[in-house]
């Protein structure tokens, strides 16, 4: 279970981290077993095409399912990503998307999350799985 602490410590890492801070991502969200976060559509994360870049897209999914996990695991615990499988549903060009994470069994060494992320319209732009291994 998240408690406020942990929810106050996840809002403040979100915020100062350089990588977040380079994308634009923010957390919006963060319960148990869930982690919902944003990510605003700007030049510098298109694609020569125009469209918001699958690396910025795979950033914000790996990113949400990395605050999902925080609910599963014990204070002493840390979790990294061993595979990740995004499909790429719809193209995005303006506005946010939001992704949607969710812990769908957390064992004793491995963690498996599924993503959605949308636009803001709700329309589907990409669906993910990962798999998570305690370190």
């Amino acid at each position: 279970m998240v408690n406020e602490q942990s929810i106050k410590t996840a809002f403040e890492t979100a915020q100062t981290t350089p990588y977040l801070k380079l994308l634009g991502i923010e957390l919006v969200e963060l319960g148990a077993e869930t982690a919902v976060m944003s990510l605003e559509m700007k030049d510098d994360l298109r694609q020569p095409y125009g469209l918001l870049h699958g690396g910025a897209t795979a950033s914000l999914i790996d990113t949400a399912m990395a605050f999902a996990n925080l609910s599963v695991l014990a204070a002493d615990e840390k979790a990294t990503t061993v595979d990740l499988t995004v499909q790429y549903l719809r193209p995005h060009t303006t506005g946010k998307v939001i992704c949607t994470a969710k812990v769908i069994r957390a064992g004793k060494r491995m963690l498996f999350l599924s993503a959605e992320v949308v636009n803001e319209q709700g329309k589907l732009v990409a669906t993910a799985l990962s798999t998570y291994t305690k370190v």
